[in-house]
Protein backbone atom coordinates (compact mmCIF):
# COMPACT_ATOMS: atom_id res chain seq x y z
CA UNK A 1 0.00 0.00 0.00
CA UNK A 2 1.41 3.57 -0.68
CA UNK A 3 1.39 6.52 1.30
CA UNK A 4 -1.53 8.32 -0.05
CA UNK A 5 -3.73 4.98 0.19
CA UNK A 6 -2.34 4.74 3.92
CA UNK A 7 -3.46 7.68 4.72
CA UNK A 8 -6.95 7.87 3.02
CA UNK A 9 -7.38 4.13 4.70
CA UNK A 10 -6.61 6.12 7.69
CA UNK A 11 -9.22 9.21 7.49
CA UNK A 12 -11.84 6.47 5.90
CA UNK A 13 -11.00 5.13 9.25
CA UNK A 14 -11.24 8.29 11.50
CA UNK A 15 -14.96 9.16 9.32
CA UNK A 16 -16.04 5.89 9.98
CA UNK A 17 -15.82 6.74 13.94
CA UNK A 18 -17.37 10.35 13.75
CA UNK A 19 -20.33 8.30 12.13
CA UNK A 20 -20.33 5.78 14.45
CA UNK A 21 -20.44 8.53 17.22
CA UNK A 22 -23.49 9.95 15.23
CA UNK A 23 -25.04 6.77 15.92
CA UNK A 24 -23.76 6.43 19.60
CA UNK A 25 -25.48 10.19 20.05
CA UNK A 26 -28.54 9.41 18.57
CA UNK A 27 -29.53 6.50 20.43
CA UNK A 28 -28.31 7.79 23.58
CA UNK A 29 -30.23 10.96 23.08
CA UNK A 30 -27.08 12.70 23.70
CA UNK A 31 -26.16 16.36 22.04
CA UNK A 32 -23.13 17.13 23.56
CA UNK A 33 -21.74 14.27 22.13
CA UNK A 34 -23.35 15.19 19.16
CA UNK A 35 -22.55 18.97 18.66
CA UNK A 36 -18.73 17.74 19.56
CA UNK A 37 -18.42 16.28 15.56
CA UNK A 38 -19.57 19.27 14.11
CA UNK A 39 -17.17 22.60 12.79
CA UNK A 40 -18.42 26.27 13.96
CA UNK A 41 -19.31 27.04 10.80
CA UNK A 42 -21.10 24.29 10.02
CA UNK A 43 -24.31 24.04 8.00
CA UNK A 44 -26.99 21.19 8.59
CA UNK A 45 -30.16 20.24 6.83
CA UNK A 46 -32.74 18.19 8.80
CA UNK A 47 -34.98 15.45 7.81
CA UNK A 48 -37.52 17.59 7.65
CA UNK A 49 -35.90 19.86 5.71
CA UNK A 50 -35.24 22.79 8.55
CA UNK A 51 -31.81 24.98 7.60
CA UNK A 52 -29.66 25.27 10.39
CA UNK A 53 -26.40 27.77 9.89
CA UNK A 54 -23.69 27.61 12.27
CA UNK A 55 -23.05 25.49 15.52
CA UNK A 56 -25.15 27.80 17.99
CA UNK A 57 -28.03 27.07 15.83
CA UNK A 58 -27.39 23.62 15.08
CA UNK A 59 -26.75 23.50 19.32
CA UNK A 60 -30.15 25.13 20.02
CA UNK A 61 -32.20 22.96 17.39
CA UNK A 62 -30.12 19.66 18.87
CA UNK A 63 -30.80 20.41 22.87
CA UNK A 64 -34.66 21.08 21.78
CA UNK A 65 -35.20 17.99 19.77
CA UNK A 66 -32.77 15.33 20.47
CA UNK A 67 -33.54 14.74 24.01
CA UNK A 68 -36.87 15.27 24.09
CA UNK A 69 -37.99 12.50 21.18
CA UNK A 70 -40.34 9.86 21.68
CA UNK A 71 -38.81 7.38 19.88
CA UNK A 72 -36.61 4.33 21.37
CA UNK A 73 -33.76 5.52 20.04
CA UNK A 74 -33.16 2.43 18.00
CA UNK A 75 -31.22 3.67 15.07
CA UNK A 76 -28.61 2.81 13.05
CA UNK A 77 -25.81 4.65 10.58
CA UNK A 78 -23.33 2.90 8.17
CA UNK A 79 -21.36 4.52 5.67
CA UNK A 80 -22.12 3.02 2.48
CA UNK A 81 -19.18 5.62 0.41
CA UNK A 82 -16.65 8.15 0.58
CA UNK A 83 -15.50 10.28 -2.00
CA UNK A 84 -12.10 12.83 -1.18
CA UNK A 85 -13.23 16.14 -3.22
CA UNK A 86 -9.67 17.24 -1.70
CA UNK A 87 -7.24 15.00 1.08
CA UNK A 88 -8.78 16.86 3.45
CA UNK A 89 -12.89 17.50 2.45
CA UNK A 90 -15.02 14.27 1.89
CA UNK A 91 -18.27 13.55 0.54
CA UNK A 92 -19.66 10.60 2.90
CA UNK A 93 -22.76 8.87 1.62
CA UNK A 94 -24.48 7.14 5.10
CA UNK A 95 -27.55 4.69 5.36
CA UNK A 96 -29.72 5.45 8.47
CA UNK A 97 -32.27 2.82 9.82
CA UNK A 98 -34.88 3.83 12.30
CA UNK A 99 -35.87 0.53 13.91
CA UNK A 100 -39.43 1.06 15.82
CA UNK A 101 -41.18 -2.60 16.02
CA UNK A 102 -43.79 -2.34 13.18
CA UNK A 103 -42.15 0.63 11.49
CA UNK A 104 -38.89 0.66 10.00
CA UNK A 105 -37.67 4.03 8.10
CA UNK A 106 -34.93 4.84 6.22
CA UNK A 107 -32.36 7.72 5.87
CA UNK A 108 -29.98 8.97 2.91
CA UNK A 109 -27.67 11.81 5.28
CA UNK A 110 -24.73 12.95 3.02
CA UNK A 111 -22.37 14.55 4.74
CA UNK A 112 -19.85 16.78 3.89
CA UNK A 113 -16.55 16.44 6.09
CA UNK A 114 -13.55 18.89 6.43
CA UNK A 115 -10.41 18.04 8.34
CA UNK A 116 -10.20 20.25 11.34
CA UNK A 117 -5.96 21.76 11.94
CA UNK A 118 -5.84 19.21 14.58
CA UNK A 119 -6.22 16.27 12.23
CA UNK A 120 -10.21 15.17 13.70
CA UNK A 121 -12.51 15.37 10.70
CA UNK A 122 -15.90 17.18 11.81
CA UNK A 123 -19.36 17.68 9.82
CA UNK A 124 -19.45 20.48 8.10
CA UNK A 125 -22.48 20.72 5.49
CA UNK A 126 -24.80 18.02 5.98
CA UNK A 127 -28.36 16.71 4.59
CA UNK A 128 -30.43 14.56 6.00
CA UNK A 129 -32.87 13.02 3.78
CA UNK A 130 -35.40 10.10 4.65
CA UNK A 131 -35.85 7.75 1.79
CA UNK A 132 -39.54 7.70 0.56
CA UNK A 133 -41.20 4.24 1.09
CA UNK A 134 -41.92 2.30 -1.88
Amino acid sequence: MNTESTAHAADIEAIGQVVATVEHSQQHKNPDEFLALFHPDAVWTTGGGKVLIGLGTISEFTRKVLPATDWDGKVTYEVVHVFFIRPDVAAVKVRQLYLTPGDEREGAPLYVMSKHDDGRWLLTACQNTEVAAD
